[in-house]
């Protein structure tokens, strides 16, 4: 996918956001958010992408960040790995669009893993050297297996896909 045509997407979903926003009655008065139970302590969130639309990409990225962010606020560590399999290999390869490199990078600098599954790799005819930022140890057998077995192992699977 190209990088106009990537941009453009990203442009589109921020548009329908800012159109939502704005549809919504003003409101001046925020409530402050409160936590009824104990602080959050460690969480651990594995984010499937399956998808080679680039606004779930976003979408998904923008939530783990939102989640790196307020989770320190409420004294808590989020662990975070996102599966890559199927079309959502697509997310590294290159080229890779400036805006999601960025998103890419701030959350790899936060200690999020982004997994690539090797069966999607070889069905797709993919070097996972051409993939944006994937080292060898990156590589997972399977990434349906990979996210079943996190679950199994006390993560959280982020139901939207």
């Amino acid at each position: 996918m190209s990088k106009t045509r990537i941009s453009h997407l990203f442009a589109a979903t921020v548009l329908a956001g800012s159109a939502a926003a704005f549809s919504l009655p003003a409101q001046a008065d925020y409530v402050q958010p409160h936590i009824t139970h104990a602080p959050y302590g460690t969480v651990k969130v594995v984010v499937p992408i399956t998808s080679s639309d680039p606004a779930v990409w976003g979408f998904k990225l923008h939530n783990l960040q939102n989640s790196e962010n307020g989770i320190q606020q409420w004294k808590g560590h989020l662990q975070a790995r996102i599966v890559l399999y199927g079309q959502g290999v697509k997310l590294l390869e290159q080229p890779i669009d400036d805006q999601l490199k960025t998103a890419v990078d701030k959350l790899r600098s936060e200690g999020v893993r982004f997994d690539v599954c090797n069966n999607t790799l070889e069905a797709m005819k993919l070097d996972w050297h051409s993939l944006y930022g994937v080292k060898e140890t990156d590589i997972v057998p399977s990434g349906f297996l990979e996210v079943a077995w996190l679950a199994n192992h006390g993560w959280a699977v982020d139901p939207m896909n």
